[in-house]
């Protein structure tokens, strides 16, 4: 269980919105939950007035009550690798943002004979 505080600045710390107790006490007025703010919130009071916020919160009532705030992070929780797409053999497309190397032109095969060392003209 958490106080009505902390579980007001646990909601607050998920958005954009800053949540107060106040408004907790209206969301719990609001899905008929009856709440003490001496005593605190379970996760079953915690799972009711989350499923009354718009838009979700992406967070378990268990995790939101629980002793460990912010909850660890998960391996499914971390960023992804942007996408590489093998659009044909040997070639790889990533995404646009990464930094690449300034275009030179490729030179292959043997230098002109005029730029030869060694060779003197005639």
């Amino acid at each position: 269980m958490i106080s009505v505080q902390d579980f007001a600045r646990r909601l607050s710390d998920l958005g954009p919105v800053a949540v107060s107790s106040h408004d907790i006490e209206d969301l719990a007025d609001e899905a008929g939950v009856r709440i003490d703010p001496g005593r605190g919130l379970d996760a079953g009071q915690a799972q009711r007035l989350l499923d009354l916020l718009s838009p979700p919160v992406a967070v378990t009532a268990a995790a939101i009550v629980g002793p460990v705030w912010p909850p660890p992070q998960t391996e499914a929780a971390r960023p992804a690798v942007a996408p590489v797409v093998f659009s044909s053999p040997g070639a790889v497309d990533a995404s646009g943002d990464q930094p690449g190397r300034p275009s030179q032109p490729r030179r292959s095969g043997r230098p002109p004979a005029d730029r030869r060392r060694g060779r003197r003209p005639r």
